[in-house]
C-alpha cells in the first residue's frame, strides 16, 4: 500500500511539472520579479501630499518604473487613468515593473488620494492633471 501511495505522488509531481510550466514551455512568475537595472525607481516616502514620492515628478516618461514602498503602511499606487494599478504595496516591498507613457502621466495612492505624483513627459514637464487627484508638483 506504501509503494503505491508513494508511486501515486511521485506520478502526481512529474505531470504537474510537466503541464504547471516546468517542461520547458514558457510561463510567467506569478511573483514580482527584481527591478532591471534600466528601471527608475519611485520610492514612496509616506504620506504626505505631493512630498509623498521621491522623486516627484520623475523623469521616467517613457521608461520603466518601480514603485518601492519605503513607508511602514500599505500603499496602492494607480495611475489616474487606472491603466496601472501596483495593487498592494506592503513595507518594503517593490512592485512589477511597469512601462510609463511617453508623454508622461499622473498617479496616486488609492488607499491615501492626497498622496499623489507625476512622471514627466518628454519636454521635461508632468502632463496636466485633470481631476480629484491633482495638486502641486
Amino acid at each position: 500500500m506504501r509503494r503505491l501511495l508513494v508511486r501515486t505522488a511521485a506520478s502526481a509531481v512529474v505531470l504537474c511539472s510537466l503541464s504547471c510550466g516546468g517542461g520547458g514551455g514558457s510561463s510567467t512568475p506569478a511573483a514580482p520579479s527584481a527591478p532591471s537595472t534600466n528601471a527608475v525607481t519611485i520610492t514612496i516616502m509616506r504620506q504626505n501630499g505631493t512630498q509623498s514620492f521621491s522623486p516627484n515628478p520623475a523623469s521616467a516618461g517613457g521608461q520603466v518604473v518601480v514603485f518601492r514602498n519605503a513607508d511602514s503602511i500599505v500603499h496602492r499606487v494607480r495611475l489616474n487613468d487606472l491603466s496601472v494599478d501596483t495593487g498592494d504595496l506592503a513595507p518594503g516591498a517593490t512592485s512589477r515593473q511597469f512601462q510609463m507613457p511617453s508623454g508622461g502621466t499622473n498617479y496616486h495612492c488609492s488607499h491615501h488620494p492626497d498622496m499623489i505624483g507625476a512622471v514627466n513627459g518628454a519636454g521635461g514637464v508632468p502632463p496636466p492633471c485633470e481631476g480629484a487627484y491633482c495638486g502641486e508638483y
